[in-house]
């Protein structure tokens, strides 16, 4: 199953929450996302079904193996491309933190290789 940017932003809320808090309800991904409890519902279920998370009925959430992984990328797409922004193009952290945001989602594998290069002095 094919998950599109709202599922990766869901995983990678879902990392960032467990690694603040250690265990993550879906009140908490609501109020992180600002978004609605019934909305986190539907998502979760598309995530549980996609074999990314598991979820007891109103328990806590936890990422699979494979849910963890594709988190785990995105999150390092976000941080590279945060750095690239701020270090390379001097911009204002908030803006590049909303942008990488953004882009972490499109960003071809061979873009994300050339500015881990320029970062590493090697551009």
């Amino acid at each position: 199953m094919k998950i599109q940017e709202s599922g990766e932003n869901y995983l990678e809320t879902i990392l960032t929450l467990e690694r603040r808090n250690g265990v993550v309800r879906s009140i908490d991904i609501a109020n992180e996302l600002g978004f609605s409890k019934p909305s986190v519902s539907r998502a979760m279920g598309v995530l549980k079904k996609a074999g990314l998370i598991e979820q007891e009925a109103y328990g806590n959430i936890q990422l699979t193996e494979a849910g963890r992984a594709r988190a785990t990328e995105v999150y390092r797409r976000h941080l590279l491309i945060t750095r690239f922004l701020v270090e390379t193009l001097e911009l204002d952290p908030a803006i590049a933190e909303q942008d990488a945001c953004r882009i972490e989602h499109v960003i071809s594998p061979e873009t994300l290789s050339r500015m881990r290069a320029v970062l590493d002095g090697e551009g």
